[in-house]
């Protein structure tokens, strides 16, 4: 992971990139139950490539904190308590047992394993995204966090959503934490360069680090999710030539979220 931050007083808000990384550690390959070849395809179906650049903005405006191992290690968006995270019904809590397509990827995981992961993986991403939240309330008076996804122009097996046909941005929002003003301004933005725009639709909400979360109007969210054939070719998981447009599009939009209005406004 990493957490960049910068300029005076500081940044106004908090990219969060989860989903971005591809690496699954040497010591944990063994642990998978797919070969090779399957495994790259579930990469391929489950990454979020490239919003690591997708969503980069000016340091002075943002610090980024991305997540640095593949949610197939551990999926730091879930719940870490499998009794409040839904997608655990398809093996996709915090730790995944199942693929896509509802095949087994690991074999059974002991509440030992469970916790491993999550110490070394889980926590320290989440003890980061709440540092740089911190410090940008510090700073500020509130924090915006940005939480950046892309999706699959098709929908996966394993998805909530199976609504045909997708659209180019979705928007994700939270009853306490997004001011109506946040969500209009983000699908305005992307409105306003010919993109459709959904809300809360194929994915929903956004992202609250817990010791803030449902109680601190100070901290603002939204996310936001691209659909992946806008920026890249997705059977081969290469950029596409309209990536350098979508990161300009996507830099736009952010720039004026983050300089339009006080963070803390509600």
């Amino acid at each position: 992971m990493s957490v960049r931050t910068g300029g005076t007083p500081g940044p106004r808000a908090v990219v969060h990139i989860p989903h971005s990384s591809t690496l699954i550690p040497e010591d944990l390959r063994r642990t998978f139950l797919p070969s090779d070849a399957e495994l790259e395809q579930e990469l391929l179906r489950l990454t979020d490539r490239f919003t690591d650049e997708l969503f980069a903005v000016d340091a002075e405006l943002a610090a980024p904190v991305v997540f640095g191992v593949s949610r197939l290690v551990v999926d730091p968006e879930r719940f870490a308590d499998d009794a409040q995270e839904p997608m655990v019904a398809r093996g996709m809590g915090a730790v995944y047992t199942a693929t896509t397509d509802g095949a087994a990827l690991r074999g059974p995981v002991t509440l030992a394993e469970r916790t491993e992961l999550l110490a070394r993986f889980y926590q320290p991403h989440h003890a980061a995204l709440e540092a740089a939240t911190q410090r940008v309330i510090d700073a500020n008076g509130g924090c915006l966090i940005i939480d950046a996804h892309s999706f699959p122009s098709e929908s996966l097996p394993c998805d909530m959503s199976q609504e045909r046909p997708r659209p180019d941005i979705c928007i994700g929002t939270d009853p306490f934490h997004t001011p109506e003003w946040l969500a209009a301004d983000a699908v305005a933005g992307f409105k306003a360069r010919g993109l459709e725009v959904t809300v809360n639709r194929p994915y929903a909400g956004a992202l609250v680090p817990a010791r803030w979360y449902g109680r601190d109007p100070r901290v603002s969210a939204v996310m936001i999710e691209v659909n992946r054939s806008l920026y890249m070719d997705e059977l081969t998981g290469e950029r596409a030539d309209g990536f350098a447009e979508m990161r300009e599009a996507v830099a736009s939009v952010l720039e004026t979220l983050m300089r339009e209005r006080p963070i803390h406004s509600r």
